[in-house]
């Protein structure tokens, strides 16, 4: 079974342990290294926490199984799915596309008019598949980063 939860400051280590294990995991994947949070204290896994509106963490069978966090609309009405990750054991297992779906309803009952975008790793197949299934198509690549892709969803969950 597939339960999606909001985190909030008091999950902090729940956050902790599970993005030290995706920075491990994928370290190419993020912006962050394990080594730029493996030493940070309470303080700052909480501002973390408190920095973007929503933070999800997916547990299946209980365990903890992924994660995806949305930014604030911006300037232009967009916001961004980050930090999105699947544990090893969890992947192929709906587990990610109970992100998506969870983050793309959060997003449609706070703020219906905004865009939603997220940044993909070229050479990340799989996971350009998970976002195509769920609504997000190919916008070309990312002007700050040659080695992503842009990707925008393009409507209903």
């Amino acid at each position: 079974m597939i339960d999606v939860v909001e985190l909030g400051p008091d999950d902090w280590r729940v956050w902790r342990d599970i993005r030290l294990a995706a920075l491990r995991d994928a370290p190419e994947a993020f912006g962050s290294t394990s080594a730029d949070w493996k030493n940070a204290d309470e303080s700052r896994w909480r501002g973390r926490l408190t920095d973007m509106p929503l933070h999800a963490l997916a547990r299946l069978d209980d365990v903890p199984a992924g994660v995806v966090s949305v930014t604030a609309p911006d300037g232009s009405g967009q916001v961004e799915l980050i930090s999105m990750w699947v544990a090893p054991f969890a992947r192929g297992r709906a587990v990610g596309g109970a992100l998506i779906e969870y983050a793309l309803r959060w997003v449609t009952d706070r703020h219906p008019d905004v865009r939603v975008a997220l940044q993909v790793r070229k050479h990340n197949a799989p996971a350009i598949g998970l976002y195509e299934r769920h609504g997000f198509v190919l916008a070309g690549e990312n002007p700050e980063d040659e080695l992503e892709f842009a990707m925008r969803w393009r409507g209903a969950i």
